[in-house]
């Protein structure tokens, strides 16, 4: 096979204008960011140099933060529990259903609705009875009133109420990814293995899995940094509330940013999800290359 031979420096001028970009773009707003986190600053006037004493703050002092860390990493981990089930669905969807492709869809189509439209709708099912809630309508029908709640009003429910919203919203997304993976396995391979006896569950354990780990590690990735900057959704349908409990890293960082006018400080929260977005993709990464490793 011939192999087109291209000099590095003609690589370099296709590459360095974007690269160029992406510097602008992504890693001098996060250099601002840091700066911005060593100041006291509302924003506009002028500030004051105060070196880490907003990391201090937030580490040591403020009793928001870790509470919102919590959730936020609870939201990572509900949205990475779903990809094991968009997975199987992909296979049995592959694999029994003719036309899968138009069912893959329509579970894809709540991934491109705004995110406005579909907090105001989970927010009309969640309202209360009186107010045409759905939930508290068929519960109440079924004579199971003790079981009604103010959904997303209650603090200790209100944030379950949201991952489950993330859940349904983003499950077309994930299966349509998984789906695309299992399709890309070569028919002839499950063939030769049905030859040797391997069919079903037992050539998806040694054929499917281990073939769309690539696939799974990227859905993965996507779902868990996804998460960590969690934002609009919540913005819609609780703004944090009630009495922050349904408080992320982002919303807290936007609402002492814009609303509390603690620019400062709220710089100081977005250096802190940079970093642990960073961490926990080297993390999964390092994982997933360990297993990659073992089933190849």
């Amino acid at each position: 096979m011939n192999v087109l031979k291209v000099p590095a420096r003609t690589i370099a001028v296709f590459v360095l204008p974007c690269l160029l970009l992406y510097v602008c773009l992504v890693f001098i707003p996060i250099l601002v960011s840091l700066y911005s986190a060593l100041l006291d600053w509302n924003g506009i006037s002028g500030a004051n140099f105060i070196g880490l004493a907003n990391f201090k703050t937030m580490l040591f002092d403020d009793p928001v933060f870790w509470p919102s860390v919590r959730r936020t990493l609870l939201y990572a981990v509900f949205s990475m529990a779903e990809i094991p089930i968009c997975l199987m669905m992909a296979i049995l969807l592959n694999r029994y259903v003719k036309r899968a492709n138009t069912l893959v869809s329509i579970y894809f189509i709540p991934v491109i609705l705004s995110v406005v439209i579909i907090g105001q709708l989970w927010k009309t099912i969640y309202n209360p009875a009186s107010m045409g809630g759905m939930i508290n309508g068929i519960l109440n029908s079924l004579h199971l009133t003790s079981w009604t709640h103010s959904w997303i009003t209650e603090p200790k429910i209100a944030m379950f109420c949201l991952y489950f919203v993330s859940l349904w919203q983003y499950f077309g997304y994930h299966l349509l990814i998984q789906f695309t993976g299992v399709q890309n396995i070569p028919s002839e391979i499950y063939e030769a293995a049905k030859i040797d006896g391997a069919d079903g569950f037992k050539a998806d354990r040694y054929i499917t899995f281990p073939m769309v780990v690539p696939i799974f590690k990227i859905s993965i990735v996507l779902a868990f940094i996804g998460s960590l900057q969690a934002f609009d959704l919540i913005m819609v349908m609780t703004g944090g509330g009630p009495a922050n409990a349904t408080e992320t890293i982002s919303t807290y960082m936007y609402n002492m940013s814009f609303l509390s006018m603690k620019y400062g400080y709220g710089s100081a929260l977005a250096t802190f999800l940079v970093v642990i977005c960073l961490v926990f993709t080297v993390m999964i990464n390092f994982v997933f290359k360990r297993i990659e490793n073992k089933v190849s």
